[in-house]
């Protein structure tokens, strides 16, 4: 399963991002969509697992889900929005991760690109940095990669460039 992961794009969908996903089989989206068109510019191109940010209205809200759960490949996988950072998780996510327990999180909303696995907790944390043009960071990022009989590989950085600056 060949997997293009973003998040953050508070409403801008940079054009690079479907040539760049043309060979996944799905996209994650990890929060901060935006606008509810990148949402189903993103859906009509690929099948689509979202969930909503802090940012996201009250429309996207009723189209995605704070939290997913599902299989891949034989993972558990989990995707939200704010979850903090190994080994610095918020509150929500502390007590849910006493409760369950997912081969692989996903989470948005620092900006911060970060892969690296949870060595407490023995899960691999993946988050894409942002993808959108809003926020302090320098460049836009995405993830992709492969899950192949519960094995994650091929993991690439992409870096769209510089994030454009905003009309006001």
């Amino acid at each position: 399963m060949k997997i293009g992961l973003l998040s953050d794009t508070h409403s801008f969908l940079d054009p690079k991002v479907t040539q760049y996903f043309a060979a996944c089989d799905e996209i994650w989206h990890a929060g901060d969509i935006g606008h509810v068109s990148v949402w189903e510019q993103l859906r009509a191109f690929k099948p689509l697992k979202a969930v909503y940010g802090n940012i996201d209205d009250p429309e996207m809200q009723t189209r995605v889900p704070e939290d997913i759960w599902f299989e891949c490949e034989g993972l558990q996988i989990w995707i939200t929005h704010i979850a903090g950072a190994p080994p610095n998780y918020n509150p929500r996510i502390k007590k849910i991760l006493k409760e369950k327990k997912p081969d692989i999180l996903v989470a948005g909303h620092s900006h911060i690109l970060k892969v690296m696995r949870d060595t407490e907790r023995n899960f691999l944390f993946l988050n894409p940095g942002a993808a959108g043009n809003h926020g302090f960071h320098a460049n836009k990022t995405l993830l992709r990669f492969e899950i192949n009989n519960k094995v994650v590989e091929k993991m690439e950085v992409i870096d769209l460039g510089k994030r454009g600056a905003l009309k006001i």
